[in-house]
């Protein structure tokens, strides 16, 4: 499947950072981002990976009902073990979906949605880039870790840039 190879390198530059990371940085809120943490960030990445694996059997997909875990937000190696986990369950067939979505903060107002399986990675592939982006906020607040220039940044813009500067 090719979006396997572009989901698995962006779990490996997000363990390969956490790793450089002091447990107290990971953990550490930023007023940048709304008092989250890097951990906070990479826990959501997480959920959501493991919500669609867990609807991907039933055929229901529902990203609200995620567990939340604390321990992949403040554990750096339990984070790193879920990551590798996420990585060796990706590789399923495509297979139609459904997604409950409910965007009331008033009433339940649950709606179901027809999907599949890839536009679900899709989807939370460019949710792990947004993510990463303000990971990199973070990182760049309380750190001096050099990222690589694509760390955050979605392939569509760094094929824009590549292009921009050739055109030059």
């Amino acid at each position: 499947m090719q979006l396997l190879t572009p989901i698995q390198d962006l779990f490996i530059q997000i363990d390969k950072i956490i790793h450089l990371l002091p447990n107290e940085v990971y953990t550490k809120k930023s007023k940048l981002l709304h008092n989250a943490s890097i951990g906070q960030h990479v826990r959501h990445i997480i959920e959501l990976y493991i919500e669609l694996n867990n609807g991907y059997e039933l055929g229901i997909v529902n990203y609200e009902l995620r567990k939340r875990d604390l321990k992949i937000e403040t554990d750096i190696q339990f984070a790193s073990n879920a990551i590798s986990s996420i990585i060796q369950q990706l590789n399923k067939p495509n297979k139609a979906l459904e997604l409950v979505v409910d965007y009331s903060l008033i009433n339940t107002s649950k709606m179901i949605v027809q999907t599949n399986y890839l536009r679900e990675l899709i989807y939370n592939l460019e949710h792990t880039v947004h993510h990463m982006a303000l990971i990199r906020v973070a990182i760049k607040e309380f750190t001096n870790i050099k990222l690589d220039t694509s760390f955050g940044v979605a392939v569509s813009t760094l094929k824009y840039h590549k292009e921009e500067a050739c055109a030059q």
